[in-house]
């Protein structure tokens, strides 16, 4: 069982350039600045009930839209994870969540299969939530499951506010994280597959 479950990955196109430091074992520590303060609330969600530590630094061309910033950084933040569990021996890797908040309700599982893929559930009343495209919600989370290389289901149960439906989403992926990334000091060298691999 690894001591450290840290990485740091950067990423530079002609778009952005990205970077991302995880420590998946932290305390719901966050260092932001990527321009799209609501997106940095959300992750600020997902570090605090994910149990991680996470840092992003990105400069994007917001000059055009936030497309290209919120996907690379769900890009990088894939790969980040993905070098930061390494083999993923020891880990439960299922993790589920319902999550609340108020008349929202979200639930979201993740695998960490080895296999990339995203089941996306989730309507807005409103295309925007300030200034915020609700569509790259979803391109955010695509960008994270192509290179964390995980099956991820994420279902909005029920909501009428955008806004508390986009925080029951991600708190719900935080914590399907933590349950996921959880380590058993029974099972260190077990890889969780009965394949032995999960790759």
């Amino acid at each position: 069982m690894a001591d450290s479950r840290q990485a740091l990955v950067e990423r530079c196109t002609f778009e952005t350039r990205i970077t991302v430091r995880v420590d998946l074992d932290g305390e719901g520590r966050t260092v932001f600045n990527t321009g799209l303060p609501f997106l940095e609330h959300m992750l600020h969600q997902v570090a605090r009930h994910g149990g991680m530590d996470l840092e992003i630094v990105a400069q994007g061309d917001l000059h055009i839209d936030a497309h290209h910033t919120v996907e690379d950084i769900g890009i990088t933040l894939g790969q980040a994870v993905a070098d930061a569990v390494g083999d993923k021996r020891g880990i439960a890797r299922f993790g589920y969540a319902y999550v609340p908040l108020d008349e929202a309700l979200s639930r979201v599982v993740v695998d960490f299969s080895g296999r990339p893929g995203l089941v996306y559930g989730v309507e807005f009343p409103r295309p925007l939530i300030g200034s915020f495209d609700v569509d790259l919600i979803r391109e955010f989370f695509q960008g994270f499951v192509n290179h964390a290389q995980v099956t991820l289901h994420i279902d909005c149960l029920r909501g009428r506010n955008a806004h508390h439906i986009a925080e029951t989403v991600f708190k719900a992926f935080g914590v399907s994280l933590k349950a996921a990334l959880a380590l058993d000091k029974h099972r260190a060298e077990i890889i969780p597959s009965t394949k032995g691999t999960l790759i």
